[in-house]
């Protein structure tokens, strides 16, 4: 009732006898009335509409006119917080407008400042103090640009910078300079990675990092069409077996992996992950790499590490979002290498990492251990609260480590996250430990506020970083190297 309140109350003024207390204090009398009478029409409407001035009810149409006023004579419009839009009003000449409304309206609720002519609404017996809480609460609000779930693979700040500067072009410049000698310099390649790689080299520049190109420039032609005519020559000897009794199981998980019935939150590919082509082409990597490492076998997770690959691939055909674009129209040969490209590369990921996903999944819970271990040192209040609430690391960073926080985080984010991972020596397997620990330190405000196994627990597996930009990761990543570098080489630092 109060907010439309003050969304009738200024047109109720040119009938109140308070609009003449406003001419005493302005500092031109005598050129105000003048305007005011140029402009005495500007709010005609018909008074029957809001016949009371707290009345509920709505107006049949719109009570300002549709003419253009370039000022208002003495009022002050305030609309209801849902509105979006508002009139100018008047201001002393040598007073330039402001920028941010919501300090007006505080300014003028409490009375004249810097000399200016305050127009006050009305003299009635308002509550100003919960007018002033909800605009203190409005403010509060975190202003900042809508990055959407939609993720783009361009790179992308929170802070909505543009994704193209000087810095990044002579960024690019140097990637491109690297990539075309004859013998790329693998690292002075992972040097300049560490920070972020551009998306116009990504796809080379990963395939560079993981193995799977040579860094002989001649050479990587004629690696690339072997390994791809080998991938797809274990296409035709195995995958006719998937439903084999032997191999029935595999498939069958393969087939229940979380591409089809468990896309995570931060997802944003669910419209390219829904294309029947899409699903075919992650069952035929995922279905050979569990049978060609058959100590592991497939394990539900695996699935997430095949899509920054894919994605990364995928979008060196792509000029528009790839979330949006129709596997189908590219050429049969352009598909067939994305997919190749995709295994080998995950491959030699996940021999880094195998023990993660072999029987028990050993390195999962050694690397959770680490994990708990490591808080312990860095931030003793942290460990001791999860210890009162009875939260078990295990609970929480199992996840984080099965999925390299890909459930965590933004696609986008991951794919800067693996930029970097790639250039680190060990990234995905000793790195990514202190990212997990700087990560969750991240957080220690909101862990420290929750009382309870159940809201400490639902904080963790839903941490609020759809927002995300590079910006972030970055700072997450430079912590993470600190930790590792105070960390890694003395692992009796700080020890208790």
């Amino acid at each position: 009732h109060f907010q439309k309140a003050l969304y009738w109350f200024p047109y109720r003024l040119k009938d109140t006898p308070k609009a003449s207390s406003l001419n005493s204090k302005s500092k031109k009398p005598s050129t105000f009335h003048e305007f005011a009478r140029s402009t005495n029409d500007a709010w005609d409407i018909d008074d029957e509409e809001d016949d009371g001035m707290f009345s509920l009810k709505q107006p049949s149409s719109s009570p300002v006119q549709s003419r253009s006023m370039p000022q208002t004579p003495c009022v002050k419009f305030i609309k209801a917080p849902e509105e979006t839009e508002s009139l100018p009003r008047p201001r002393d000449r040598q007073e330039f407008i402001s920028t941010n409304p919501v300090q007006d309206r505080l300014d003028d609720e409490s009375g004249p400042a810097n000399g200016r002519v305050v127009k006050s609404c009305s003299d009635a017996q308002l509550n100003v103090n919960a007018a002033r809480n909800t605009l203190q609460k409005q403010q509060s609000l975190p202003v900042r640009p809508v990055i959407p779930l939609v993720a783009r693979i361009s790179d992308q700040n929170a802070s909505g910078a543009p994704p193209m500067t000087v810095r990044e072009k002579t960024r690019l410049d140097k990637f491109k300079q690297l990539l075309a000698s004859p013998n790329t310099d693998l690292e002075e390649l992972r040097k300049h990675s560490w920070s972020g790689i551009p998306r116009e080299v990504r796809p080379v520049t990963w395939r560079l990092l993981s193995g799977y190109l040579p860094a002989n420039r001649e050479r990587r032609d004629l690696v690339l069409q072997r390994k791809r005519e080998e991938y797809f020559g274990f296409i035709e000897q195995y995958y006719h077996s998937r439903t084999d009794e032997n191999h029935r199981d595999t498939y069958r998980q393969v087939r229940l992996n979380p591409i089809h019935i468990d896309i995570p939150r931060t997802n944003p590919l669910i419209p390219l992950f829904q294309q029947p082509l899409v699903q075919e082409v992650f069952e035929r990597i995922l279905f050979i790499w569990a049978i060609r490492h058959p100590a592991s076998g497939y394990v539900q997770g695996i699935n997430d590490l095949v899509t920054p690959f894919f994605v990364v691939f995928l979008s060196e055909f792509v000029e528009e979002d790839v979330e949006n674009f129709e596997m189908a129209s590219l050429p049969q040969d352009t598909q067939r290498n994305i997919e190749a490209d995709s295994f080998w590369c995950m491959s030699k990921l996940l021999d880094g990492i195998q023990d993660n996903y072999t029987f028990a999944q050993p390195g999962i819970q050694i690397k959770v251990k680490a994990l708990e271990e490591l808080v312990s040192r860095i931030d003793e209040d942290v460990h001791v609260h999860f210890q009162k609430c009875e939260v078990e690391y295990l609970q929480f960073a199992f996840r984080w480590m099965n999925n390299l926080l890909m459930r965590e985080l933004p696609l986008r984010c991951t794919i800067r996250l693996w930029d970097t991972y790639q250039a680190e020596s060990e990234g995905f397997s000793h790195f990514h430990l202190y990212v997990c620990a700087a990560f969750l330190i991240k957080w220690r405000k909101e862990i420290l506020s929750m009382l309870d196994f159940q809201s400490l627990l639902m904080l963790l597996q839903n941490l609020p970083t759809i927002h995300w930009g590079n910006e972030e990761v970055g700072l997450l990543l430079a912590e993470a190297y600190r930790l590792k570098y105070m960390f890694a080489d003395a692992p009796s630092h700080y020890k208790r």
